[in-house]
C-alpha cells in the first residue's frame, strides 16, 4: 500500500495561527514523503482556500481550534455542513484537552481530536501518526 500512496503528493490544508507549531507540523509531514502543505492562519482564509476552484482539494485538513477571526469550531461547523467539503477528513490538533472542546469537535463531526503534546518528540510523533493514518491507511472517497 505504501507504494500506491506515493503515486502523487498528498495535499494537506493546515489551519493554524501559531507559526512555530505550523513549522513543526510541516517538518513532521515532509519527513514521511511528498506532502503539499498549505498553511492558513484562520477559518476565514481556510474557507476562501477551499472554495477557490483554482486550488486543489486537500486530502486532509489539520485544524487548530483557537484562532482569530473565525475559530476552528466555527470553521468545522461550516465545512461539515457543506456538501462539497464534508467528506474531507478534519483532524483537530490543538492545545485544549477541555472535555467541552473534545465533545464539541466530535458533535461538529471532526474525524479525530488530538491534543498537542508539549514534548517536541511526542508532538512530531502525533503529527506523523495523523499523517500515517489519514493519508496512508484510511480509504477516502474521491470527489
Amino acid at each position: 500500500m505504501a507504494a500506491a500512496a506515493l503515486a502523487r503528493p498528498y495535499d494537506v490544508l493546515l489551519v493554524e495561527d501559531d507559526v512555530a507549531d505550523a513549522l513543526l507540523i510541516q517538518d513532521a509531514l515532509t519527513e514521511r514523503g511528498a506532502r503539499n502543505l498549505t498553511q492558513v492562519s484562520d477559518g476565514v482564509q481556510a474557507l476562501e482556500y477551499l472554495r477557490d476552484p483554482a486550488h486543489t482539494r486537500p486530502d486532509l485538513i489539520v485544524l487548530d481550534l483557537n484562532m482569530p477571526r473565525m475559530n476552528g469550531r466555527e470553521f468545522l461547523a461550516i465545512v461539515k455542513e457543506d456538501e462539497q467539503l464534508r467528506t474531507i477528513p478534519v483532524v483537530v490538533l490543538t492545545t485544549s484537552a477541555a472535555p467541552d472542546d473534545v465533545s464539541g469537535a466530535y458533535q461538529q463531526h471532526a474525524n479525530a481530536y488530538v491534543t498537542k503534546p508539549v514534548n517536541l518528540d511526542q508532538f512530531e510523533e502525533a503529527v506523523r501518526s495523523i499523517d500515517a493514518f489519514y493519508l496512508d491507511v484510511a480509504v477516502k472517497p474521491r470527489p
